[in-house]
């Protein structure tokens, strides 16, 4: 019996001294795709909320011309020349980014970091997100919205409600939804 327990334990010792140890396991093809993707463009270090705040705030005229973000309700899209990615977004959360404007906007569905413009850059302004089951305020802060119009926000998942923002002497408000079918891209709330 003593030698069966002895060649079963030099048999394990042979063959885990067969693997290096050094070598990690391979990662899924998705996974080194979306790795090598947030590389080429200086997206590696962050997580996707980071490269959704990142994207949404760089400058309209430092904006890359070979990359698409596209912000779904539960994941982040990217697409360039090398192909399609999609990002989980944090359980829970969804990022919703509006553009207030006062004389015209642009229809949108679902927010592009890298392609939409708003009217308002870089200005101050009050938001207010209202969920509506609750009637608790989500956000309630003062802010300026980026330059490319928007000012965009991480809220909980499934829900829906109001936004009310207001800048100078002028307000205006609009509904909004995180559920599976609404808008993170909100364009439709003018202010007079």
């Amino acid at each position: 019996m003593r030698k069966i327990v002895l060649a079963g334990l030099a048999l394990v010792l042979a063959v885990s001294g067969c693997s290096t140890g050094a070598s990690e396991p391979e990662q899924p093809a998705e996974r080194t795709a979306a790795a090598d993707l947030l590389s080429q463009h200086g997206l590696s270090d962050m997580d996707v909320s980071e490269v959704i705040d990142h994207l949404d705030r760089v400058p309209a005229a430092e904006r890359s011309k070979s990359l698409m973000a596209s912000v779904r309700t539960d994941q982040l899209l990217l697409t360039d020349e090398s192909g399609d990615v999609a990002l989980d977004l944090p359980e829970g959360k969804s990022y919703i980014s509006i553009a207030p404007f006062v004389d015209q906007t642009h229809e949108c569905f679902f927010h592009s970091l890298t392609t939409c413009l708003g009217e308002m850059g870089d200005e101050p302004v009050e938001v207010t997100i209202t969920d509506s089951a609750t009637g608790e305020d989500v956000i309630d802060e003062k802010t300026r919205t980026f330059d490319n119009g928007f000012v965009g926000f991480w809220v909980p998942r499934g829900i829906s409600g109001t936004i009310e923002i207001s800048s100078d002497s002028q307000s205006g408000s609009t509904d909004f939804s995180t559920k599976h079918d609404g808008a993170t891209c909100i364009t439709d709330l003018q202010l007079s």
